[in-house]
């Protein structure tokens, strides 16, 4: 029996976070999405194909390829990162690298399969400096993450999820237009428009750059601890 957090608990949660900022002024992106009637044809397939040739910003050209969503249509949870990493640009699949296998572990500790969720990221292209030969993860600006909104939204259109979980503060201002930090939104259900819960928390890559074990297993926990009101929406027990 799946199991469901009362409303006016999560009105009561919502109310606690601070409403968003206006959004700031941007200058327009420099393309259009590449979508057309043969590419969208009303399913997920047909709408990761014409993001393929999204030119909406200029990260489509050093990347290797769009990276879509991926994981079950009619989800009842879409979850959202901030942007592929090299490991997820070279297979075209998200959360597949180091931070995807961190997302899994948590959600493994919680007894909530992937396989259930559907997963993707606001922007869809990987945004990286080059060293020799390493590829290092640059951080998407308000421009490239405005660009990708309309695939953000295609997705939760196709999809229908009942609840948004936002790791990261650029999925944050991507779903919600929010540009204070993950830790005033973490922990708590907030109110989405047409009628979707989301839950916020920090992006499991945030983990893997903490220096010292100690705090990398007290944030993990913390992880953990925001994703169990997921667990607890879904009906799920905890291992």
């Amino acid at each position: 029996m799946v199991q469901t957090v009362p409303r006016d608990e999560a009105q009561r949660n919502a109310e606690a976070v601070p409403s968003a900022p206006a959004e700031v002024p941007i200058d327009p992106p420099t393309g259009q999405p590449t979508v057309t009637a043969e590419a969208d044809d009303g399913t997920l397939a047909g709408a990761a194909r014409a993001a393929a040739g999204c030119r909406a910003c200029h990260l489509w050209e050093p990347a290797t390829q769009t990276v879509f969503g991926e994981g079950t249509v009619n989800a009842r949870v879409l979850v959202v990162g901030e942007q592929p990493g090299d490991q997820e640009d070279l297979a075209g699949r998200p959360f597949v690298g180091p931070a995807g296998r961190m997302f899994d572990s948590a959600l493994a500790d919680l007894g909530i399969p992937r396989s259930e969720l559907y997963v993707t990221n606001a922007v869809k292209h990987f945004k990286f400096e080059p060293r020799g030969k390493r590829r290092i993860h640059s951080k998407p600006n308000q421009m490239e993450i405005k660009a990708c909104v309309p695939w953000l939204e295609r997705e939760m259109a196709l999809v229908g999820p009942e609840i948004v979980v936002m790791l990261g503060a650029t999925a944050a201002r991507a779903v919600m237009g929010y540009s204070g930090a993950i830790t005033r939104l973490r922990g708590r259900w907030l109110d989405l428009p047409n009628g979707r819960r989301g839950l916020a928390t920090v992006h499991p890559s945030f983990l893997l750059r903490l220096p010292d074990e100690a705090a990398k297993r007290e944030n993990y926990a913390q992880f953990v601890a925001d994703l169990r009101l997921l667990a607890e929406a879904l009906g799920v027990a905890a291992r």
